[in-house]
């Protein structure tokens, strides 16, 4: 049995603290880091063309940590230089397949109170990446607990059925999707897309870069369950951290910058005192036998 405190963040580079984390002992991993040549006030800033050398170590800690059925969510997103996208997110994505992930889904961050403006031959970035990467096929998911209403399309649609809406109906393309529109006659719920429309975080403005609680609230009732230990290797100002707590999760942080911790701790204090004192413990972490 090895002990590791949870509900905690730490003070440090995220390559070196990761090193002293047991193997396969996070059951989500969700972050986003700094962006190439980004932040550079705050972590230096990582050129473009260096990103991917700089993050794979990182990654390959990540992998380690992960248990097996767990999940990795990676929020990112490529800039413009001189006219032109990036590359380097696409570049990683492919490196990291190459060190053994599993690139399982793409979510996208639709910003619904992005604000309006202006550029000579492109339009305003509303949306970044959420890429989910994990370990093997067959990974923890618990869609029903995202399930969203239905929506007021169903009145009228599912009123007036066809034969082929009672039937299953194979997608024209031979694809192998198909649909039976019959099946969601009598329900409330459905399964939500993998757009997520959330607004930006607009509250603290003591951090350069925070994406909105919902976001990470959203990922952890996907891919976790109550007791569950979610890890953030970038903390920033606690994010992460609130979204596990709100939810009776367990978390695990890590920030290189004192000043962030401090005020990540100072807000988790404040809004759950309680739930805070009740789950600061160790945790009991099983050795697995090496494969």
């Amino acid at each position: 049995m090895i002990q590791m405190e949870t509900n905690i963040i730490h003070h440090g580079d995220c390559g070196e603290i990761l090193r002293t984390l047991p193997d396969e002992c996070v059951d989500l991993i969700i972050t986003s880091p700094p962006y190439a040549d980004r932040r550079k006030h705050t972590y230096g800033g990582i050129a473009p063309d260096e990103y991917v050398a700089w993050f794979l170590p990182i990654t390959a800690g990540l992998k380690r940590v992960l248990k097996p059925e767990g999940s990795f969510i990676l929020n990112i997103k490529e800039r413009v230089v001189d006219g032109e996208r990036g590359t380097y997110v696409m570049e990683l994505v492919l490196a990291m397949r190459k060190q053994g992930w599993l690139w399982t889904e793409e979510y996208c961050w639709h910003k619904k109170n992005c604000y309006p403006g202006k550029w000579p031959n492109r339009f305003r970035d509303a949306w970044e990446h959420c890429y989910h990467f994990s370990k093997q096929k067959n990974f923890k998911m618990f869609q029903e607990a995202v399930m969203v209403p239905m929506g007021d399309w169903a009145d009228k649609r599912l009123k007036n059925l066809s034969k082929t809406d009672l039937v299953r109906d194979e997608s024209r393309s031979k694809s192998g999707f198909g649909k039976r529109v019959a099946n969601w006659i009598g329900r409330d719920l459905v399964y939500p897309t993998n757009v997520l429309h959330l607004a930006t975080e607009v509250s603290n403005k003591k951090h350069s870069a925070v994406f909105p609680l919902e976001l990470p609230l959203w990922f952890i009732k996907l891919f976790t369950q109550k007791g569950d230990i979610v890890l953030d290797p970038f903390m920033g100002s606690g994010t992460t951290a609130r979204a596990a707590l709100k939810l009776t999760r367990q978390y695990i942080g890590i920030e290189l910058k004192q000043e962030y911790i401090e005020l990540a701790n100072r807000v988790l204090q404040t809004e759950q005192p309680v739930l805070m004192a009740e789950s600061k413990t160790a945790y009991t972490v099983k050795k697995r036998k090496k494969r």
